[in-house]
């Protein structure tokens, strides 16, 4: 697998998703302490990655956190270790783990389910401006 760059949380996201691209913004805005990289899940390493770690992509519908050499996290949970690592008011997500993770991945399914119909999708995933470039592997 291509080199990973150390100590960075990798993001793995769909890149068509109109909804996933805001949140990829959104996190990139307010990733104060650089720790995150981003890659589409559509892209091959993107592929390469889910291989990886063991993620059948035919049946993935969600944002996964790979954390390299240390664990991976899907739906709610990648959200909620996301907003964590955010630090700030967003931490304040991690009382969401109080909640069974079969509950909120309910949630956040119904939430992926719709996101094409809500949020729109695009032709083909997004190009980062030059400034972006670096936070995408």
């Amino acid at each position: 697998m291509q080199d990973l760059p150390k100590y960075k949380k990798i993001i793995l996201f769909d890149g068509v998703c109109n909804l996933c691209n805001g949140a990829v913004q959104f996190i990139i805005k307010h990733d104060k302490k650089d720790i995150f990289r981003f890659v589409a899940l559509q892209s091959d390493l993107g592929k390469e990655i889910c291989n990886y770690i063991g993620v059948d992509q035919t049946k993935i519908d969600s944002i996964i956190l790979y954390n390299p050499g240390v664990a991976y996290y899907h739906k709610s949970s990648a959200v909620i270790e996301i907003a964590n690592d955010l630090g700030g008011i967003y931490s304040l997500l991690s009382v969401f783990k109080i909640l069974p993770e079969k509950l909120r991945n309910y949630i956040y399914n119904y939430i992926a389910k719709n996101r094409y119909k809500w949020y729109g999708k695009k032709e083909s995933c997004m190009i980062p401006t030059p400034e972006l470039k670096a936070k995408f592997l």
